[in-house]
């Protein structure tokens, strides 16, 4: 396995190496409106179009910042659901020192000059699921929704569980290299 890629370039390592999401997909949503009307986000939902066992493997784990200086509404979603939901979060306010900021449920409302964030943590312990998202809007007597997806593709994320874990690191030899790590 070739050393991992600077962060901007590691969606493309990652289809050079058919990898998939492990255990964790983090699905970043920037939403604004074009003018200074209103748009109401009045609700999220998770499609899922299919599970399937996972398939065997190893995996590979490479940290992700968030990076913004918006501070996003976090929402879970636990894809071994029957019937996944998603469930808003409480937030921290990095800029104040870890301040908790209490989760808030839809709907919410962008304009042009009002910019939302919403940082979609959706995990699986059980299979290799394959997701995508809707956003339901509404604006000045309009109604739509918004697919949120891979590039037209749906989300995959699969279970490691019982796989081989490494983590990019220092090795016995003091060389970089892919390490062991202790996982779950």
């Amino acid at each position: 396995m070739p050393p991992p890629p600077s962060e901007q370039d590691a969606e493309v390592w990652a289809a050079t190496q058919n990898a998939v999401h492990g255990r964790q997909t983090k699905v970043r949503i920037s939403v604004q409106g074009k003018s200074s009307a209103a748009v109401v986000l009045d609700a999220l939902h998770v499609r899922v179009v299919g599970r399937d066992t996972p398939e065997g493997g190893t995996a590979y784990h490479m940290g992700q910042g968030c990076g913004s200086e918006l501070t996003p509404r976090r929402f879970t979603v636990n894809l071994d659901a029957d019937r996944p939901i998603v469930h808003p979060k409480d937030g921290e306010d990095g800029a104040d020192g870890g301040r908790v900021l209490p989760a808030v449920r839809f709907p919410y409302r962008v304009s042009a000059d009002d910019p939302e964030v919403l940082l979609v943590d959706a995990t699986t312990q059980t299979y290799d699921a394959r997701w995508y998202l809707e956003l339901d809007w509404s604006s000045q007597g309009r109604t739509g929704t918004i697919r949120i997806d891979d590039h037209g593709r749906p989300f995959q994320t699969a279970s490691i569980k019982g796989m081989p874990h490494y983590w990019y690191g220092t090795d016995d030899t003091g060389g970089r290299a892919w390490v062991p790590l202790d996982s779950d």
